[in-house]
Parts: structure tokens; sequence; C-alpha cells
């Protein structure tokens, strides 16, 4: 919802660029690189939500490994 947001008010900033006003280009440069960091950095979350749940999963399946394992010894 966010990155619709600033892809609106990105739109919007552009509109006024149109009428040639300095304000209004460099308020659409700043939604714009807003628009890109705020990309970025949802990617770079995203990256780093996969990794974590990559490295539980993993982790689990270390786990269960080693409860067999113990069973089998706890059970001779």
């Amino acid at each position: 919802m966010k990155k619709l947001s600033f892809v609106l008010a990105a739109a919007g900033l552009m509109t006024l660029a149109a009428c040639n006003e300095k304000p209004a280009e460099t308020a659409v440069e700043n939604a714009t690189e807003n628009a890109v960091e705020t990309i970025e950095a949802t990617a770079d979350n995203a990256t780093a939500a996969v990794e974590n749940v990559t490295d539980n999963a993993a982790a689990a399946v270390e786990n269960v490994a080693d409860n067999a394992a113990a069973a089998v010894t706890n059970a001779m």
C-alpha cells in the first residue's frame, strides 16, 4: 500500500512538473528517489525474510534428525 501511495504521489508531482515550475521538478525528483529507495528497502527486507525462513527450516530439519538419532540411542 505504501508503494502505491509513493507512486501516486510521484505521478501527481510529475503532473505539476509539466508546468515548468522548478520547485515541482525538485519535488518530483525527490518523490521518485523516495519511491526507488522504498522499493529497494522492500526488496532487501524480502531477501532477509527468505534467508531467515530458509535458515529456520534447515535448523528444524537438523533438530528432527538429532531427535530421531537420540530416540534410537535411548531405545537401545
